[in-house]
């Protein structure tokens, strides 16, 4: 039976869907929910196969969206970090009269390197895929110590995010690698570069799966949408810097 899990809390008026990374569940939002919860209803979810959402295997990015459409209040401001951006993109797309506005955090519509494009090179995401099957435990714990490289709390922020995968049931090493399929193979810069929504992204300085350079073409790019550089914040950077970027998403919807 798969059942999805879902928790709301929070006094404000407002929705605000939050999607985690890959490889981890909706935990990673504990050390925002104080400045965010009276402002928004805030609607903390593990992805389909992640944490508590048990019984799912193998899912394409719009098969993921269309689960999480479904449990969704009717409309909601919709943030994804990493691979949750890509997710909170293809709700945008498939339904945007539910997304009152969509901000993504330390993401991109394309992580995989090519030319002209800065990313993760494909190889790279390749070998995760190898090791998973192999080393999961390992595999798991190098991703998430390459989240937090560079920055000043760089040891506890990667011993939280640690915590956060060991503290829930783990996904299954199938529905990892569809989430790392999702992330060599997606892209989605042309569908998103004329949104029907307000967007706001939110990039770490620092950050060495999403190179900043990312920020700059897409303010090219995606000239209606809005970019923020958090300086010494890498790819987490709701956690090394919760503050300010709880401030940006508070901020973000306060203007609309």
């Amino acid at each position: 039976m798969s059942a999805l899990y879902w928790q709301t809390i929070g006094e404000g008026d407002r929705d605000l869907v939050l999607l985690h990374g890959w490889g981890l569940n909706a935990e990673v939002w504990r050390c925002t929910l104080e400045r965010l919860a009276p402002h928004f209803r805030v609607h903390l979810v593990d992805l389909p196969g992640y944490g508590r959402s048990q019984g799912y295997g193998e899912l394409s990015l719009p098969q993921m969206a269309d689960i999480l459409l479904a449990a969704a209040p009717v409309r909601a401001y919709w943030l994804g970090w990493s691979l949750g951006g890509l997710v909170a993109g293809q709700i945008a797309l498939m339904q945007p009269e539910r997304v009152t506005g969509l901000i993504t955090v330390a993401s991109s519509p394309c992580f995989a390197a090519q030319e002209g494009w800065p990313g993760i090179r494909p190889e790279v995401l390749s070998g995760f895929q190898q090791q998973l099957s192999q080393d999961f435990k390992r595999t798991v714990e190098r991703f998430l110590a390459l989240q937090t490289l560079g920055t000043e709390s760089a040891r506890q922020d990667a011993r939280l995010l640690k915590a956060v995968v060991l503290n829930q049931p783990t996904p299954s090493v199938e529905v990892l690698n569809s989430g790392l399929t999702m992330l060599r193979t997606v892209d989605q810069r042309q569908q998103l570069a004329t949104p029907a929504m307000p967007v706001l992204r939110i990039y770490g300085y620092l950050d060495g799966l999403v190179p900043r350079k990312v920020a700059a073409l897409l303010d090219e790019g995606w000239p209606h949408s809005a970019s923020v550089v958090i300086p010494k914040a890498a790819h987490a950077p709701f956690i090394s810097h919760p503050e300010e970027f709880t401030r940006l998403v508070n901020q973000f919807a306060a203007n609309q």
